[in-house]
């Protein structure tokens, strides 16, 4: 009978192994379901499907420097803004390089729902390298691109201003009528000329040479740079927030464990822990974004946990409404239908994030009520 019955467990061990794979896989095939699931979420909460993942689709190329500047101009290094005070006109800066044999712009990546504020063509001046006489200035016009693409034909003139001559630097126009047209008619965008006269009358098309296109982007190219707002207000974000509770970025074994250990919720003496606000850093490299989100390389979020116990303390910030949801739920005049106060954010930040597009142009947008800076029962 012994040896009946360790055959009978070696058969059983045989079987649960070729059954192993299978369920594993099942298993694998579970986590990378989950993990879709969330970055879908994220795409909603963030409104970027159409933008490109994972290395294969990073683009080569490095963000424009002044792109940079404002980055650095209106947030800290993890993303989070250095003022609540508006900074930007807008919420969204689009930087689209020039592209093609004159100085065009690509606008498709613009969004419908965006109400474009401001338009600006950055163009670099070079240092003129010839002595020209005692000539300061040089006059520079900005001619909207008639329809060829074979010789510049010169259509209306968009914006007009003398520039130094033997100093180098951006030259920034405002060019905000003109890129409203081509957004609502996309076929009459055939780019701008900038057309340089000096003053014995001759004058000199700035072309982009042939050999340019789709070369390295450099810190001396022509932008057209939109600042735009897509109207959603904190309480629109909010919205998208709702359904990213119990969301997040799955962390590695070893730092859940870690963590696990080093915060469980409740003290020494076993009772939870009061409402308070704790860590919560999304790494943006786990998530799979890293390809494409320039700056930052990931912010902590926080998140609120704990309890909120009767009777509800003045540090635990609790609202009228809370206290008195309390009360009603710790006399239990109305069984289960009143459940407890609950550890929530209650003030919010913002903060922002430099990315490329879909079409590889270089954006800054500002979202809202991404970082939570406190925690209260409500």
């Amino acid at each position: 009978s012994d040896w009946f019955c360790w055959a009978t467990r070696l058969q059983t061990m045989a079987d649960l192994s070729l059954l192993f794979p299978f369920y594993f896989f099942k298993l694998t095939c579970f986590f990378k379901s989950s993990l879709v699931k969330r970055c879908q979420k994220l795409d909603a909460l963030f409104n970027l499907k159409d933008l490109p993942r994972g290395p294969a689709a990073a683009p080569r190329k490095k963000a424009p420097q002044f792109m940079l500047d404002l980055f650095n101009a209106v947030s800290v290094s993890d993303g989070t803004m250095k003022s609540q005070k508006e900074i930007l006109e807008g919420n969204i800066v689009r930087s689209f390089e020039d592209k093609e044999q004159f100085h065009f712009f690509n606008l498709s990546s613009f969004g419908k729902e965006e109400r474009m504020i401001k338009a600006e063509f950055r163009w670099f001046r070079k240092k003129q390298k010839f002595y020209l006489g005692n000539v300061p200035t040089v006059q520079v016009d900005l001619y909207e691109v008639l329809d060829s693409r074979v010789k510049p034909w010169r259509g209306n003139l968009i914006n007009s201003r003398l520039v130094p001559l033997y100093t180098q630097g951006w030259e920034v126009f405002n060019v905000t009528q003109i890129a409203s047209k081509w957004i609502r008619n996309s076929h009459e965008n055939n780019g701008i000329l900038v057309v340089t006269t000096f003053p014995s009358g001759n004058w000199m098309d700035s072309v982009v040479p042939s050999s340019k296109q789709n070369a390295e982007l450099t810190d001396t190219n022509a932008f057209l740079v939109i600042f735009s707002d897509d109207g959603r207000s904190a309480a629109s974000n909010q919205s998208y927030l709702g359904k990213m509770v119990g969301v997040s970025a799955p962390e590695p074994h070893h730092i859940r464990s870690r963590r696990r250990r080093a915060s469980s919720g409740f003290l020494p003496d076993g009772r939870p822990q009061s409402c308070q606000r704790v860590p919560l850093f999304v790494d943006f490299d786990e998530i799979g974004w890293s390809g494409w989100i320039i700056s930052p390389r990931g912010y902590n979020a926080h998140h609120c946990k704990g309890s909120c116990p009767f009777p509800l303390g003045g540090g635990l910030r609790a609202t009228n409404h809370a206290t008195v949801r309390s009360i009603m739920h710790a006399l239990k005049l109305y069984s289960d239908e009143v459940g407890a106060p609950c550890c929530v954010p209650d003030r919010l930040q913002s903060i922002s994030l430099l990315y490329f597009d879909d079409e590889e142009n270089v954006v800054l947008k500002q979202y809202d009520d991404m970082v939570a800076l406190s925690c209260g029962c409500h």
